[in-house]
């Protein structure tokens, strides 16, 4: 192993841009729940109205992010890893900097939906474009660097939000965006899709995923293992207000901090978790772990919290190191297929966990009539990790897994 010729393949500048690329999406991504309430009123929805609205907006961004995943999967499979680079980018950028000048929730809507599409292809193209070009004993490094840079975005909004309007701060993320598709203009194509692409056979062919009972199953473990992550973001982080409000903290909770706090956790997380599996040989138990430690902070967190506002943010940190499994999770997904379907299932997998939202959204506020916000939490939670776990035993380990071949 040359150590010199190892550092230089994990800074060259196809990871560098897809690790920015995913800052940028993560940026965006957690930007509306930072800036939810200062938005809606700012559009005078009446204050009964932000949690539904929010969550109704929360909602069709995640349509949009499950249409696009499939969109720019494909896409990624049969015209290459760096179109989607580039149209993805292109997409959000154009639709964030309109959503700096809306002026109504319908404008809002449309163009969070729209920032969806754009943000979809983001994460699946910048793996699998890492993981192609690193030797497989680089590829966890590569992906974990990626992804832990790239959540650092949410530090981002939330300082930015801070400083700025939420208009103005929509407007930055387009821009961000603009720069780097300029930057993107000298990276190059991998020579693993270059190969499969010379060869004649079915590229991006979604519905391939559904032709056997295997393939079926295989992919829907990939989705199943993401669920406890986006449970923890998009629960019980995007409203942590409302669940400080019922566990009786004496100072409000700020969900832009809550947002900053979880997010350092999750890059910290998503670093180790990658340097983890690469020492073990093994995905399968580090993500194993990681649910478990998910679970018992998920306990701290309705059950056990004291009337502390920073023993709050410090649960909400630690709940980021607890999911910090989401690079690993996707490049589980991905080495599970061949090449030509790479791009397809690692693009479409955590835009279906994210789009997994529309279903624990209406589940938490159907619970939360009968069971209360901590039971209904509780109740979501469980069948995420549930169903999680469920997904894990099945799986095929791929840590030794040989990528360069097609379904």
């Amino acid at each position: 192993m040359n150590k010199d010729s190892d550092l230089r393949q994990l800074l060259s500048l196809p990871l560098i841009v897809a690790a920015l690329g995913y800052f940028v999406d993560i940026y965006d991504l957690l930007l509306f729940s930072i800036v939810r309430i200062p938005s809606l009123k700012a559009l005078h929805v009446p204050d009964d109205r932000l949690l539904p609205d929010g969550i109704y907006l929360i909602n069709v961004q995640m349509v949009g992010l499950l249409i696009g995943g499939i969109l720019w999967g494909i896409i990624g499979d049969k015209k290459g890893r760096l179109s989607v680079l580039f149209g993805s980018i292109l997409l959000y950028s154009l639709s964030n900097i309109a959503n700096g000048f809306i002026t109504n929730l319908n404008q809002y809507v449309v163009l969070r939906f729209v920032a969806g599409i754009g943000l979809a292809g983001e994460l699946g193209a910048g793996i699998t474009l890492v993981a192609e070009i690193l030797p497989k004993h680089l590829r966890g490094y590569g992906t974990s660097i990626v992804a832990s840079i790239g959540l650092l975005g949410a530090v981002l909004a939330y300082f930015v939000a801070n400083l700025f309007d939420w208009m103005i701060a929509y407007i930055i993320g387009g821009g961000l965006g603009i720069l780097l598709l300029l930057l993107r203009f000298n990276v190059f194509e991998s020579g693993m899709f270059k190969k499969a692409k010379e060869q004649l056979v079915s590229r991006g062919n979604f519905l391939s995923l559904f032709s056997s009972r295997y393939k079926c199953l295989k992919y829907v473990r990939c989705i199943l293992i993401g669920l406890p992550f986006w449970f923890v973001i998009g629960i019980l982080i995007t409203f942590s207000p409302e669940f400080g409000k019922s566990l009786g903290l004496s100072v409000p909770v700020e969900a832009g901090k809550a947002v900053m706090f979880n997010y350092i956790g999750l890059s910290l997380g998503d670093l180790s978790s990658g340097i983890l599996s690469q020492r073990l040989q093994s995905r399968k138990s580090v993500v194993f772990v990681f649910i478990t430690l998910t679970t018992v902070l998920g306990i701290v967190y309705l059950y056990l919290m004291p009337n502390s506002v920073w023993f709050f943010y410090a649960v909400c940190l630690l709940l980021g190191f607890a999911i910090g499994y989401w690079a690993l999770f996707v490049t589980i997904a991905a080495e599970q297929f061949g090449t030509n379907l790479w791009a397809t299932v690692a693009t479409t997998v955590p835009n279906f966990v994210r789009g997994s939202i529309n279903i624990m959204t209406p589940a938490f506020l159907l619970f939360k009539t009968n069971f209360g916000t901590m039971g209904s939490a509780a109740i979501v939670g469980f069948v995420a990790v549930f169903l999680s776990l469920l997904g894990l035993w099945g799986m095929e380990e791929t840590y030794h897994k040989d990528l360069d071949y097609n379904e």
